[in-house]
């Protein structure tokens, strides 16, 4: 599987401007209207959580290691979408969750920006080279593009990643302060694979994209498949704290108000998780042969192995070998 992110260089912070002869599109107003009279900037960053304890289930170790590419991002106004849950990802989505490359995803916010005015920036923020880690990066919104949509790849992997889709920073007539958001994987729908070193399977007809549960796929092979699981633990976490003119971070109110937080109810705490992991063993082979002295009854005996050990106090394995008594048509 090809692991290599390829993000343009020039990627930091873009602002796309239309030219003269380019007309601008109305941006709906079906929802409240931000009235914030002067632009925001946020410092973002981006926590990874993967790690073995939290996610044993194949946890990759090498060629490559778990790691995440470089985060894009874009600021927008309400009729854009760098991508949607339920939706079908487009050429750029799909290039950049499959091989990490976001020449085309570039292209396609820049024709956006020019098309219908709809997007404001476009930046990045740096890989992180490890399951953790953070890196961070600063974005402008103003009222008009105050929304937020980000990905990130997940490496390796088919086509999964994390990200924002749409995310409003502006609460009617102000700039949030502080948004923490607990990130969870999803899959693109281009790519079949299962676990994260499948090789290339192309979806044919592409699905849409869709979040990674602990049931769904519901498919044992499935990397993510923890069957003991109701919800499965952040894989990864966003914090966005707006700036002042100075570039002097917002300091966290003491108590939560309604212009500091999205009406998501996801709590950010930083605590150790252990994801239990069941032993998995092959099916039984066929019993074999029936075999005994002439006048006694036999005796044949099957086995099975182990296909994945027990992690974090899941539930160890079962007896491999199992015989029973038998009648013997030959006997010695």
């Amino acid at each position: 599987m090809d692991t290599t992110v390829n993000i343009p260089s020039v990627l930091v912070v873009v602002m796309l401007t239309l030219g003269p002869c380019v007309r601008s599109m109305p941006v709906p107003t079906d929802g409240p209207t931000c009235t914030a009279s002067e632009t925001a900037r946020y410092k973002l960053a981006f926590s990874g959580k993967w790690t073995q304890a939290a996610f044993p289930k194949q946890y990759p170790f090498y060629r490559p290691p778990a790691q995440w590419s470089t985060l894009v991002g874009v600021t927008h106004s309400s009729d854009y979408h760098m991508w949607q849950r339920n939706g079908f990802a487009s050429n750029g989505v799909r290039e950049f969750a499959e091989k990490g490359e976001a020449w085309t995803m570039v292209r396609e916010v820049e024709a956006a920006g020019e098309r219908i005015q709809s997007v404001y920036g476009l930046f990045s923020a740096p890989a992180v080279g490890g399951g953790t880690g953070q890196t961070n990066t600063e974005f402008e919104v103003f009222a008009r593009h105050s929304y937020l949509s980000f990905m990130v790849r997940l490496v390796p992997s088919p086509d999964w990643f994390v990200g924002v889709e749409s995310v409003d920073l502006c609460d009617v007539g102000g700039w949030r302060d502080n948004v923490s958001l607990e990130l969870f994987p999803y899959d693109a729908g281009t790519d079949s694979g299962f676990t994260f070193s499948s090789p290339n399977f192309e979806t044919i007809p592409q699905d849409k994209v869709t979040q990674i549960t602990s049931s769904f796929p519901n498919h044992p092979a499935s990397s993510f498949y923890y069957p003991r699981l109701k919800h499965l633990p952040p894989i990864a976490k966003v914090t966005l704290t707006r700036m002042n003119k100075t570039n002097q971070i917002f300091s966290l109110p003491v108590e939560p108000t309604q212009s500091n937080q999205l009406p998501t109810g996801n709590e950010i705490e930083d605590t150790l998780i252990n994801t239990p992991l069941d032993c998995e063993v092959s099916v039984w082979s066929p019993w074999g042969l029936c075999k005994s002295k002439c006048g006694d009854s036999g005796v044949q005996h099957r086995t099975r192995y182990v296909v994945m050990h027990s992690a974090n106090n899941g539930l160890a394995c079962p007896l491999l070998e199992e015989e029973r008594k038998c009648n013997p048509d030959n006997c010695l």
